[in-house]
C-alpha cells in the first residue's frame, strides 16, 4: 500500500530542493572564471580582452593595445597581497630581460588597493615596469575573470592570451611560458 506525502510535507520538501539548488548555483557562481583556462588546456589562444586604465604615474591612460607587437606579460597585483611582494623581483627580472631587445615587457595592474601604497610597493621593490591602476577591479574582475591576487597573463606578439597563472608564478614558469615566444622573435 502506497503512502501518500501530505501537503505540507510536500511543500517542505520542494522548498529544500530549491534552497539547495540556490545554494549549489551561489558556490558556482561565486568562484573565479574558469573559461580561459578551459581554451587553454585545449590549446586555444583566447584574443585578450581590451584593458586601457589611469597610469599610476597619473600620467594619463594607458591600454594594452599599447604593446601590440610585443609580448606582455600582464599581472595583477595588491600591495596588501604577500605573494604579490615574493614574486615583484621575479618580474622585474623578467621585464628587464624582455625589454632589453623590444621584444616584450611585463605590465602591472595594481587592483583594490589605494594609489600611494602601490608606488611606496613600486619604490621598495625598484620595478621599472609600466603600471595601469583599476582601483575598483571591475575591468580585471569583469573581462579578464581575475580572482585573487596575483593572477599573470602571458599575451602573445597577436595579441592572445598564451598562458595564465592565477597565484604566484617563479622563474620555472617564465622560462616555459615567456621564453618560447622571446625565441621565436
Amino acid at each position: 500500500m502506497k503512502r501518500r506525502l501530505s501537503p505540507p510535507v510536500v511543500v517542505a520538501l520542494v522548498g529544500v530542493v530549491a534552497l539547495l539548488g540556490l545554494l549549489t548555483y551561489g558556490v558556482i557562481a561565486s568562484g573565479p572564471d574558469r573559461g580561459f583556462e578551459q581554451a587553454l588546456a585545449r590549446g586555444e589562444k583566447i584574443p585578450a580582452p581590451a584593458l586601457r586604465l589611469d597610469r599610476l604615474s597619473g600620467a594619463g591612460r594607458g591600454a594594452l593595445a599599447d604593446y601590440r607587437g610585443q609580448v606582455v606579460v600582464l599581472n595583477v597585483w595588491a600591495s596588501w597581497c604577500d605573494p604579490c611582494r615574493e614574486e615583484s623581483p621575479l618580474l622585474q627580472r623578467w621585464h628587464q630581460r624582455m625589454s632589453r631587445g623590444g621584444h616584450g615587457t611585463v605590465l602591472g595592474v595594481v587592483a583594490l588597493d589605494a594609489s600611494s601604497d602601490a608606488r611606496d610597493f613600486i619604490r621598495k621593490f625598484g620595478l621599472t615596469y609600466p603600471m595601469l591602476r583599476d582601483p575598483s577591479a571591475e575591468a580585471v574582475q569583469g573581462d579578464w575573470g581575475v580572482a585573487g591576487y596575483p593572477e599573470t597573463f602571458v599575451i602573445d606578439r597577436r595579441g592572445r592570451i598564451v598562458a595564465l597563472a592565477r597565484g604566484p608564478i617563479d622563474d620555472e614558469w617564465m622560462r616555459t611560458e615567456v621564453e618560447p615566444l622571446l625565441e621565436r622573435s
